[in-house]
């Protein structure tokens, strides 16, 4: 065997090593669950805010005359 065979073996070798590490990294990163509780309480969170936008889009005429109700009453005691 030349010297040129024994570095592709060990090449080989050592890039299977790596290969095989990487594997086992992955395996356990997507396994673990750390992040996801906040993750989904973000999501919750963008969503709620989303849907109160488009609430107070779809009501502010409403809500305006309800503001102006009680700032009137206010203003009359």
């Amino acid at each position: 065997m030349n010297a040129a065979t024994r570095t592709i073996r060990r090449w080989e070798y050592q890039s299977a090593r790596v290969a095989a590490a990487l594997r086992v990294r992955m395996r356990q990163a997507l396994r673990r669950e750390s992040g996801q509780g906040t993750t989904e309480y973000a999501i919750l969170v963008g969503v709620l805010v989303v849907i109160a936008i488009v609430a107070i889009t779809l009501f502010k005429p409403k809500i305006q005359q309800l503001w102006d109700a009680i700032a009137s009453g206010i203003n009359g005691l």
